[in-house]
Parts: structure tokens; C-alpha cells; sequence
């Protein structure tokens, strides 16, 4: 088994799998689809051209690691129509802002492993995180290993922003989850997900439904900085002291 591992960061991310016209919304975290679609692109495979590496993909194992949960982010648009100079009418975007996640693609085809990897390291078309506005990290690409996509988001440090993890500094572990297809978790609940695609064509796009689970994990926290009751004391940093105050 071979991994791909790419991480999924920057300021703002949209991963809709349930959008249409005026609206286009964003899941919580990526979809094996849009992850298959960034391979696609970098690989410089046209939309409707190689339908069958679609199918290929599409075995391939799947799980991704919520590192950092996103706030939900409204972008309002006005929208004038061509046909009509007076006419108007609004729009909206949803994105993520400042959420991190990995994402693991798995497989024993050694072969479509390299090329990817190749082609994620020199990209014919640029990967983008769901909109071309916002572009992946200088850190997307993490590696290909030898642990399946379950083993190494078990065991791979965390990813967080540095701020983040401050927050959770009296922590010693962080608490988050794995979304993986459900043959990898076998005992968990499943769920369905409309992210499995047949076709990217402009034409006439396809996606079928997987079925999906949840695991959680506890990732170690490299700010752990103890429990809360060392907290620093400012006053007697000045050499302060606390007077009892009495009516």
C-alpha cells in the first residue's frame, strides 16, 4: 500500500457537493471528488477527456483529517445581467476560512501512485481548494508513504496554525476526526455522501453517492504547556501583592 498525502490550508476553502445556480454552499471538509478532480488537473487531464482514470481513482482508498475546523464565511454578490442593463440580482458564496486538513489517497497501484506524485510536484493545470481564488499551500504535496490512509492520519503531527494550537495549549492531546470511505472503518456508522464521481464533463457532470464513516483520533499537542492552574501570575511578576479590601 502507498499513500498520498496533501494538505489542505490557506485562508479561505469551498467544497460544495449540494450547490446550484445563485447559491453555492460549502461542506465542512473536502470531498473525495474534489480531491480526485485536484489529481485530475494536476495530472492535465481535461474535463470529459480520460474518463476511465476517473474509475481508477475512484478505488482508491480515502480518508481526511479535520486539523483545524473553518468558521463559515458569506460572500455577497451583485450580478448584473447582460440581457438587461437595469436588471440585477444577488448571489452568494460560502467559504471556510482559516481551516486545515489532510487528505489521504491509498492504493497498491504503485504505478498511478508515481505519476501522480509526479504530477502533483509539477502540476500541468494549478490545484485550487474549491474556487480559483483560493490556491493550495507551498506545503500541499506532504509525501507518498507506506502506511495505509487510516494508519498515517493516525500518526501524523498535527497541522494546525501555530495560533491555534496556543489556544489549546493545556491540552495534551487534541480531540478531532478521520471521515473515511466505510469499508476502511468497518464498525462505524455509515453515512452517505453525494461526493463519487462518474463524470467531470462541462456537459453534463455526474456524482453518485459513497458511503462514508467517522473515527476519532487524538493527535498529540506539541504546546502542551500543563494544566491551567500554572498560569501566569502578572501581579507577582511585579513584585505585586493581593490586598484584602474590607468595607
Amino acid at each position: 500500500m502507498k499513500t498520498i498525502l496533501l494538505k489542505l490550508a490557506g485562508p479561505l476553502q469551498s467544497w460544495g457537493t449540494n450547490s446550484h445556480f445563485e447559491y453555492r454552499r460549502t461542506d465542512n471538509y473536502p470531498s473525495k471528488s474534489a480531491i480526485i478532480g485536484m489529481i485530475l488537473a494536476a495530472m492535465g487531464i481535461r474535463r470529459g477527456v480520460d474518463e476511465n482514470l476517473i474509475i481508477e481513482l475512484n478505488k482508491f482508498d480515502f480518508a481526511l483529517r479535520i486539523d483545524q475546523e473553518g468558521d463559515i464565511l458569506e460572500d455577497y454578490h451583485i450580478v448584473q445581467n447582460r440581457l438587461k442593463e437595469a436588471s440585477f440580482y444577488v448571489t452568494k458564496r460560502y467559504y471556510l476560512e482559516d481551516a486545515v486538513f489532510l487528505a489521504a489517497l491509498g492504493s497498491e497501484n504503485g504505478a498511478v501512485i508515481a505519476e501522480i506524485e509526479h504530477a502533483l510536484k509539477y502540476p500541468h493545470f494549478q490545484p485550487f481548494m474549491g474556487r480559483r481564488s483560493c490556491p493550495v499551500p507551498a506545503d500541499f504535496f506532504l509525501g507518498v508513504f507506506e502506511e495505509g490512509v487510516i494508519e498515517i492520519l493516525k500518526t501524523y503531527p498535527w497541522q494546525a496554525a501555530s495560533w491555534f494550537k496556543k489556544k489549546q495549549r493545556h491540552d495534551p492531546k487534541y480531540h478531532t476526526f478521520v471521515y473515511a470511505d466505510s469499508h476502511l472503518l468497518k464498525q462505524a456508522v455509515r453515512k452517505r455522501r453525494k461526493d463519487k464521481v462518474a463524470s467531470f464533463s462541462q456537459k453534463n457532470r455526474q456524482f453518485q453517492y459513497r458511503f462514508e464513516s467517522e473515527l476519532s483520533v487524538m493527535l498529540e499537542n506539541p504546546l502542551y504547556q500543563g494544566s491551567t492552574k500554572d498560569e501566569h501570575d502578572a501581579l507577582a511578576a511585579i513584585g505585586g501583592e493581593y490586598v484584602s479590601i474590607q468595607s
